[in-house]
């Protein structure tokens, strides 16, 4: 199975991208390949601006310390 371990987005010239970070496991639980990557241009409308929402979070909280 594999298991998600971290999500990075950011905009850059092509649009929102995504990183993810992911391990693969076993039946018996046992980690066979950690710290996988791909990376991914947000194509669907909804995730974008789930996305966007998120940033927006993000930048409230940064701007209150």
């Amino acid at each position: 199975m594999k298991v998600v371990t971290s999500i990075t987005c950011w905009n850059d010239a092509v649009g929102k991208r995504m990183s993810i970070t992911y391990s693969e496991i076993n039946e018996s639980g046992e980690i066979i390949a950690d710290n996988k990557r791909v990376d991914r241009v947000i194509t669907d409308s909804t995730a974008a601006g789930q996305a966007t929402k998120l940033m927006n979070y993000a930048q409230a909280y940064i701007d209150t310390l």
